[in-house]
């Protein structure tokens, strides 16, 4: 047995002894490890997976159905009770369009119209249910650790979506209809199909809810070691570029405002999600400091 390899007792306490860690070479207690639930090996004990149930794979792909069906009925449910208020819907996204008339340009194109708006709302207010459908199928395999990160993931996830409709209603949609009208006022009239317009509307405001998660995103991969802050710095030019094409392709129309504005807004997203990783990895030391003070100084060799 060689000098690296030799067990010492460090504190003189019978019976304890320090061994070595074979992933750093470093000297481990195996009774703090036994305390923190780390095996020597570096797996996770079955205590760190409470919800964990043995289940087949036929098992796992019928309850996979039922929360997909489940999603589907909420969607449904909220989708047929918006139908009933889809009038003043179209008439609160008809706003931002100030001065232009519309029409329907074929027969029964504004049951269609109905249908879509009703479909895009039920699907917004049915979105809390479909992530507690999908989060509670995926919780039995999460680990303590990562289970802490569910409630602010879905709870930040939430909030930003409902920032990204707000931006997309109160600053694309009227840049994007101002340049779009007043380009060649001088020479044609505004008359819009209704179902054109609500589709660059909603799909407009759908894409920037979604780009609006970016923070949630980078929070998660920071928090779960994958990623730090410093490597998503060091990408600045490639996220200056991704999102001129993200804004470029999540656009639906093709005017320069509303593509300059949605790509400024997920670079800005981007920077904000940085600083948040940067924050909780100068906050994982304080608290590794804190824990090592509680337990008392450690032992010289």
């Amino acid at each position: 047995m060689s000098e690296h390899d030799t067990i010492a007792n460090l504190d003189g306490e019978p019976g304890r002894a320090m061994v070595l860690s074979p992933a750093s070479g470093s000297a481990a207690d195996p009774i703090a490890m036994a305390e923190t639930g780390v095996s020597p090996g570096g797996a996770l004990p079955p205590e760190d997976f409470p919800g964990e149930v043995e289940m087949s794979l036929t098992d796992h792909l019928e309850e996979l159905r039922r929360r997909v069906l489940r999603g589907l009925l909420a969607v449904v449910i909220a989708a047929a009770a918006c139908l009933a208020f889809v009038r003043p819907l179209v008439k609160l996204l008809e706003m931002p369009a100030q001065g232009v008339r519309f029409l329907q340009l074929a027969p029964g194109e504004f049951l269609f119209v109905s249908l879509k708006v009703a479909g895009y709302a039920g699907l917004t207010l049915a979105l809390p249910w479909v992530l507690f459908e999908g989060l509670a199928f995926v919780l039995p395999g999460l680990s303590r650790r990562e289970r802490r990160l569910v409630a602010p993931a879905v709870a930040g996830s939430t909030v930003l979506f409902a920032a990204g409709l707000a931006f997309a209603w109160w600053a694309l949609v009227p840049a994007a209809l101002r340049f779009l009208v007043s380009y060649g006022a001088d020479v044609v009239e505004p008359i819009w199909s209704i179902e054109r317009y609500l589709d660059f509307v909603l799909l407009l405001m759908v894409a920037t809810a979604l780009a609006f998660q970016l923070p949630v995103l980078q929070l998660l991969l920071g928090a779960l070691g994958l990623i730090n802050a410093q490597t998503m710095l060091g990408a600045w030019r490639w996220v200056v570029l991704i999102s001129a094409l993200a804004g470029a392709v999540l656009t639906p129309s093709t005017d320069p405002v509303t593509m300059l504005l949605l790509s400024g807004a997920i670079t800005i997203l981007y920077l904000i999600g940085v600083g948040l990783v940067a924050l909780s990895q100068g906050l994982r030391p304080a608290q590794a400091h804190g824990t090592q003070s509680a337990d008392g100084p450690t032992p010289a060799a």
